[in-house]
This record gives C-alpha cells, structure tokens and sequence, in this order.
C-alpha cells in the first residue's frame, strides 16, 4: 500500500525532532569561543608564564629548557579539550587547531633535523676538525683570528641554523684561544651577533625567517633586502670590540688536516640540497622542506655507498709517520640521533602554547593592540627588542598567528628586528646559550664569553641594532 506523503513529512520531522540536540552540541562544538576572561584562559597564561621561567633559569637548576615547556603545552591543551567536552560534549574544533598548530611544527622540526644531520655528519667525516687546524697552522694574530671566525659565523648561519654555527665556532674558538680567556670571551659574543646577523637574512638560518618563509609572508628573494642592514648589525659592534681584543699572535703546533673518505662529497651533497630547496620554492612554489628531504635521501643513498665500497685503507701522516685506520662507512641515523633533541622539544613545546593561546584569543587581543591602536613601526620594533629575552622563533610564530595586514617593508622590519633583537643579551638567542653552555665545561667561572661580558657590551650592539633599523629605512626609502 501507498504511504501517504503526510505520514513520510511527519516521520521526518519526529526524526528531525530527535537529532535537533545533537545538532546544537555540533554546531557549539564548531565554534571557537573568546576565553581570554574565563578560568582556563588564566590558567593558560600562568602555566605559560612559569614554563617560560623555568626554561629561561637552566642555568640555576639544570633542568633542560624542553621538559617545563613541553610539559606547560599538555596541560594547557588539556584544559582546552577538557572545558569544550564538559561544556559541549564535543571538541573536534579543539582537535583541527591542535593539529593545525603539529603540522606548521612537524615542517620545522624535519628541516632543523636534516640541517643538523649534515652538520654532524660533515663533523663525523672530520672537516671542521680540518678548519680548525687550517686556522692554527696560518699562524693568524688573535684580532685577526677575531675577524675570520665572526665573518665565518655569519657566512654560515646563511645555509646553517644559528644555534648550529653557535655551536661550531664556539669549539674552534676555544681550542684556538686556549689560555686567553679575553679573547674567547669577545671572539665569543661576535659570533653570537655574526650568527644572529647572518642568520636574520636568510630564511635557511634561523627559526623565524624560516617560519615568515614558510607562511609565505615573505618571498625567499625578498629577504636579500635585508643583506645590508644585517651586515651593519654585525660590523658596528664587532669595528668597536676589536680595539679591545689581544694584539699577540698565538704559537700552535704544525698539524696535518685529515679528511676521511667522501668528506668532499658530503659538502658537495650539503651544497646541492641547499641549492634544490631555494630553487624549488622559488620556480616550482615546492614546499622547503621537500627539498631538504630529498638532499637526506641523497646522503643516506652516499652512505650506503660508502659503506658498501670502502674498505679499511692504511695511509701515512708524513710528518708524523703515523698510520691511521679509516672508519668503514659512516651511518646517517647516528648523525640523526647526535642532532639538539632539547632545543627540538622546547620549540615543540613553544609552538604549542602559542596556538592555545591564538586559540584561546590572546593573540588577536595583542595583534589588535600592537598594530592598530599604536604605529605598526614602533611595535615591530618593541617585538625585536622583546626578543632580547624571549625566543625570537616562538615570538615570530606568535606574530604570524595574529594574522596582522602587514606590508611588506613591515614584514621586512619585524624580520630584522627579531631576527638581530636576539643579540642584546645571552639568554636571547640559540646561539648565546650554546657558547654559553660550551664555556662552562671548558673555561673557569667568570672566564670567556659570559652573561656578564655580554650585558658590559650590550649598548654597542643595540647601537648595531639601531643601526641595521635606520639602514633598511633608507634602502625602503625613508618609509615601511
């Protein structure tokens, strides 16, 4: 028998009826509500600001600075989470923001990670251990060993993290400075500002021009504006540190650099991967981090090679008429294993709180204040003085999570003020943290590059700071 039309409407609106409630509970559940003035917004904002503390203190408790932060990030999404499904029974706009904020991370740590794979295997084949000894046997005055391992740092923070080169120069300046603590202590603080420098104008070394790259707020030929400013910041401290830095000329013994087999092809495997992911992003619009993997893949597929095909192979020092053995191969994974786990972590945990707190409404507050009530100029610079003790790579991922209509002079401005900020004291850069931590299994206290050395001479590199400003106001021509 035919069902009547009426009957079929009426079912229909009985089952509408009963999937009314689930429907409200999803359509609340989609909505991201403003809890800046409710119990878990303060809650988030105080768990932020004691994991900050306690990660900014390493020093005085020897807790590593990744555990408070990624431990302050679980709870404060959990909060989240916990307060959507009590209110809502449902928290899947909780999860796509969470998600959301893993993705932009997952990019970021894949990139340092590879970065740092080739560091350490450039490391295990023996050729910075090579330039160190290059650099003793010229036989180089200190000022002069002054000026090469600050151009060097910031050479290389172009194509290498900064936190990597800190680290890097940090050991050649040791051994090459052993017993003169003055010079270790100035040699150390200018790599610290060559690397922040180096660093700030290009997308490939640091963490917060990698993050304006990847959100595509600038292009990778637009951060070559910044080439001047950055070389600014870097020479106006150091022209004035170096009247200060010994005049001798150290004594070294004569040694013979060793390079294991392949090293030359693992520089030639480095520059190549570089080289594709510039080019791909740039013609091809390729995500960076594409790039990168595949330059891993060619490391590892060398690797294979090298393992397979050497064999142990005798050769002679001749001025120590010592035979030494090479290692078979070398193994990729150990080079991923030996990259800065700590400093990984404590971005993860970084990134995390600051999309809870954009999720939470914070950010757009702030974004609201910084670039609409006062000048965008002015608050671009506040930001990049800021990071004088807060991490400019969590402070850049906060600011691109507000989301604010930059042009692009500002977009340039925040990058150097950020970027270069870091320099004006030892806890606010990776750099800074890393020559610091190297000073204090190496050097007496009070000895070298210390916080103290570095806050005596912090006025001439914000003079630096201002000068690389009022530089890229005249390159923009006298606007931003």
């Amino acid at each position: 028998m035919k069902k009547s039309p009426h009957l079929i409407n009426i079912r229909y609106f009985f089952v509408l009826l009963l999937l009314l409630p689930s429907l409200a509970v999803a359509e609340d559940a989609t909505q991201q509500l403003d809890l800046k003035a409710h119990f878990v917004g303060y809650f988030a904002v105080a768990i932020t600001v004691l994991a900050y503390a306690v990660a900014m203190t390493e020093d005085l408790h020897q807790l590593s600075k990744a555990k408070p932060m990624v431990l302050g990030s679980a709870l404060i999404w959990l909060a989240i989470f916990v307060f959507y499904k009590v209110e809502y029974g449902a928290a899947k706009n909780v999860a796509v923001a969470f998600q959301s904020n893993l993705t932009a991370y997952a990019e970021l740590f894949l990139f340092i990670t590879v970065s740092m794979t080739f560091l350490n295997a450039m490391t295990e084949r023996g050729i910075f251990d090579a330039l160190r000894i290059v650099l003793a046997n010229r036989q180089y005055s200190y000022r002069q060993l002054f000026w090469i391992t600050g151009v060097l740092a910031f050479l290389l923070s172009l194509v290498i993290s900064s936190l990597t080169v800190g680290l890097l120069m940090g050991y050649i300046i040791l051994v090459i400075g052993k017993g003169r603590p003055k010079f270790v202590g100035l040699a150390g603080l200018n790599t610290v500002v060559a690397a922040n420098a180096g660093g700030t104008m290009s997308p490939l070394g640091g963490i917060s021009t990698f993050f304006v790259w990847q959100q595509n707020a600038l292009h990778f030929t637009e951060f070559f504006t910044l080439t001047l400013p950055c070389i600014v910041n870097f020479l106006v401290p150091a022209a004035i540190m170096y009247f200060s830095v010994n005049k001798e000329t150290p004594a070294f013994a004569k040694e013979t650099p060793v390079l294991k087999r392949g090293s030359k092809r693992v520089i030639f495997i480095f520059m190549l991967t570089f080289s594709m992911t510039v080019l791909s992003n740039v013609f091809l619009d390729m995500p960076a981090i594409a790039g990168m993997m595949l330059g891993l893949a060619l490391l590892q597929f060398f690797a294979y090679y090298l393992t397979k095909s050497e064999k142990l192979s005798h050769f002679l020092i001749p001025e120590t008429q010592e035979t030494i053995d090479s290692k078979k191969g070398f193994d990729v994974f150990k080079c991923i294993a030996g990259v800065d786990w700590d400093t990984l972590l404590f971005f993860y945990g970084a990134m995390m709180i600051v999309g809870a707190l954009s999720f939470l409404g914070y950010l757009d507050a702030m974004a609201h204040y910084l670039f609409t009530e006062i000048s965008p100029t002015i608050a671009n610079i506040l930001i990049g003085l800021s990071s004088s003790s807060i991490d400019n790579g969590t402070l850049m991922f906060a600011v691109l999570n507000m989301h604010p209509n930059l042009p692009i002079g500002q977009w340039l401005l925040l990058t150097l003020t950020l970027g270069v900020g870091g320099s004006l004291l030892a806890i606010g850069s990776a750099p800074a943290l890393h020559v610091l931590g190297l000073m204090k299994g190496n050097m007496k206290e009070g000895e070298g590059y210390t916080f103290t050395l570095h806050l005596r001479w912090m006025p001439a590199i914000l003079l630096g700071f201002f000068a690389s400003i009022a530089t890229l106001f005249l390159i923009n021509g006298g606007q931003f």
